[in-house]
């Protein structure tokens, strides 16, 4: 596992101690995509002590070129060697903070937005919003195309599964960078496949999911192949999701948990639930933030598209898993609609917003849903009063557009970046005279 620094003078005795020659300073934009600047190992007291200057006009989603300072703190916690990079005069990163040339924190940084929603929860006498997403992803034989490497399925354990070596690099590679990783196996798709990394505070596996992927794309680019996180690649397959475990806790006892209820669930549990439930069509946007996550979250596949919850259904929004005897602190929901090419700082961000909200306003949670919810007929979901997420992202921006609760989330300016950037793509996607349209219409029109 890697070490665990606290401060710049921990973070320049493992350069020393480890042969560091670079460092790569990382953030993220507004969408989610890692952004990355090297310094010189010599240049370490330098960007502790003042941060390092960069261009914020050229980032999606940061400020425009009249206001471009920008500068990035580096968060000395985060420190990690890159195993994929030589030992020798080797490579570190660290995850910054983005600051204002005025020192205060810049609103439009995705992990200031997080930050924000923290201090909410402390605020409300919470300790700890843990997460546990599980990210899927394809192999492909190039980024040309989507040509499958094999034809496994869920848990297949054959010469079919391709991937098992690269899977095996991979997680010990995340390993070494501090994440501690559960299970790893092939999903139901073709050359699909899932690393799940254990739980940890949310900040740091905001952190964690940037460097998972990043870390699930160069060992597959090792092997001359491409991994992508898209969530709906393939027609007629199921897509990649990121069912995410959200639990908190209280001086160190998990709120969630009440042994004297039918579902052993508080309630706080469940009133965090039911503002994941009241506020998920809103939220939308946020966690399936692409033209191509719609794709993916349509009924008869495994992505729920319902907004109901359940203990055993996996058709609808949120799960409940069972609770098991001495298992207390692992007492938690799970969120089964969000995709892993989603910005995680602000889709936790959202969700501990949201479920903030229904413990704070004394949300009802309604009464769970056991049926498979796709073999009801949109008369009974409407008479039971389900709804159904937003089914294209035109929809889903324009229901975030309209949001308080993501609004406030956010902040004023990356909520109105955010909503010009997502209406933008999809009014290019709906302009788009695509080939399925070509091979329907043009011969018979």
């Amino acid at each position: 596992m890697a070490d665990s620094p606290t401060s710049s003078e921990d973070v320049k005795a493992l350069c020393a101690e480890r042969d560091i020659r670079f460092i790569r300073l990382w953030f993220t934009d507004i969408l989610g995509q890692l952004k990355s600047f090297s310094v010189g190992v010599d240049e370490l007291d330098d960007a502790f002590e003042g941060g390092m200057g960069f261009d914020g006009s050229s980032i999606t989603g940061f400020n425009a070129i009249e206001e471009s300072d920008m500068i990035a703190m580096p968060d000395p916690s985060t420190f990690a060697v890159l195993p994929w990079r030589p030992e020798e005069q080797g490579v570190a990163r660290m995850f910054c903070d983005i600051q204002t040339p005025e020192r205060t924190p810049y609103e439009g940084d995705p992990r200031q937005v997080l930050r924000r929603a923290l201090a909410r929860m402390e605020g409300m006498g919470f300790d700890t919003f843990n997460v546990g997403p599980e990210l899927e992803y394809f192999l492909f034989k190039d980024a040309n195309g989507t040509e499958v490497l094999d034809q496994g399925g869920y848990f297949d354990l054959t010469t079919l599964d391709a991937g098992s070596d690269v899977r095996r690099e991979t997680v010990l590679a995340l390993e070494q960078l501090g994440i501690h990783v559960e299970y790893s196996h092939h999903e139901v798709g073709p050359s699909q496949h899932e690393v799940d990394m254990r739980y940890a505070p949310a900040l740091k596996m905001a952190d964690d999911c940037m460097t998972y992927r990043i870390t699930v794309k160069e060992y597959a680019m090792k092997y001359g192949w491409h991994a992508t996180f898209m969530p709906k690649p393939l027609f007629g397959e199921n897509g990649s999701g990121m069912h995410t475990h959200l639990s908190l806790f209280k001086d160190g006892r998990n709120a969630f948990y009440d042994e004297n209820d039918p579902y052993f669930l508080s309630d706080v549990g469940k009133a965090f639930i039911a503002g994941q439930l009241r506020h998920a069509r809103e939220m939308s946007a946020i966690f399936a933030q692409w033209v191509n996550s719609y794709k993916r979250l349509v009924p008869g596949y495994e992505a729920p598209v319902y907004v109901a919850w359940s203990r055993r259904n996996r058709s609808a929004l949120v799960r409940v898993p069972l609770y098991h005897p001495g298992k207390e602190m692992a007492t938690r929901m799970e969120l089964r609609c969000p995709d892993p090419a989603c910005n995680p700082y602000l889709t936790f961000a959202v969700l501990l917003q949201a479920g903030l909200e229904g413990i704070e306003q004394g949300y009802e949670l309604p009464e769970p849903m056991e049926q498979n919810l796709y073999h009801l007929s949109p008369e009974d979901r409407q008479r039971m009063g389900i709804e159904q997420l937003p089914a294209s992202l035109g929809e889903a921006v324009e229901l975030a557009a309209a949001s308080e609760l993501v609004l406030r989330t956010l902040g004023e300016h990356t909520f109105n970046r955010f909503v010009e950037i997502k209406r933008r793509e999809w009014e290019e996607y709906r302009l788009d005279v695509s080939q399925w349209e070509l091979d329907r219409y043009l011969a018979i029109l």
